[in-house]
């Protein structure tokens, strides 16, 4: 559904002083905003307007933000970002897990807020891998259908995991993907706790396609909780 101004995004939280703050600068920057204080009015109104972006408390009553997100990823893609003040990993990959995209602990930055906001939005424009021939941002290029990677113009050799681990990367772009769930989807099962494989093929991925390899424009880590690529806001699928 398309929406007026730069897009529809939905606030999921009990705190109307976050509630309040929120809108108010989100408005600002163009944004139509509509809000739920409490779980069950978050999906109900996710089904009823589908956003182009849902900001979702994890503490509220009713149901809590996990449950919202599982629900939500029943019957939609749209980009989820938590908003919570739970500072441990653990709480922050459980998010993630359930379908979160990305997060933002409280108290909130307004302008750390704006820019998930945007990068939240770039990805949800992003077509899905099966329609997309091929993917270029900032001197990278990645061709789905010869399988071939370029840097700057010059071919990379990858193996076959790099590669894998590339495309996982770069088709949920401006999303922070937990090493286990890289580990499921690129290594299979009996292999959740080697989380190690995932280190290294980061870091060799890295020594490929980043132009500076230890202070990478592309694959940025988020400490303690996993990994997500970073696009221009030119980059995007073609």
């Amino acid at each position: 559904m398309n929406h007026p101004n730069n897009g529809q995004i939905l606030i999921a939280d009990d705190d109307p002083r976050y509630l309040r703050l929120i809108r108010v600068n989100l408005e600002a920057s163009g944004y139509a905003v509509i809000t739920a204080q409490d779980g069950q009015a978050a999906v109900a109104l996710t089904a009823s307007y589908a956003p182009d972006l849902v900001l979702l408390d994890i503490l509220m009553p009713e149901i809590d933000g996990y449950t919202v997100c599982t629900k939500i990823r029943e019957f939609s893609n749209v980009p989820i970002i938590m908003l919570t003040a739970l500072g441990e990993t653990d709480d922050l990959v459980k998010g993630l897990d359930a379908g979160a995209d990305d997060y933002i602990t409280k108290p909130i930055s307004v302008r750390e807020l704006l820019a998930r906001v945007r990068a939240a939005l770039r990805r949800g424009q992003i077509s899905q891998l099966d329609y997309t021939p091929t993917f270029e941002t900032n001197g990278l290029r990645v061709d789905f259908v010869s399988r071939r990677v370029f840097v700057q113009e010059q071919e990379v050799n990858l193996a076959l995991t790099e590669y894998r681990l590339l495309c996982e990367l770069v088709t949920h772009a401006e999303r922070v993907i937990t090493p286990a769930q890289l580990l499921e989807k690129i290594w299979g099962a009996g292999y959740e706790n080697h989380t190690q494989l995932v280190w290294q093929g980061i870091h060799r991925l890295r020594q490929k396609i980043e132009i500076t390899p230890d202070a990478p424009r592309h694959i940025q880590t988020r400490p303690g909780i996993g990994y997500i690529f970073t696009i221009d806001s030119e980059g995007d699928f073609e």
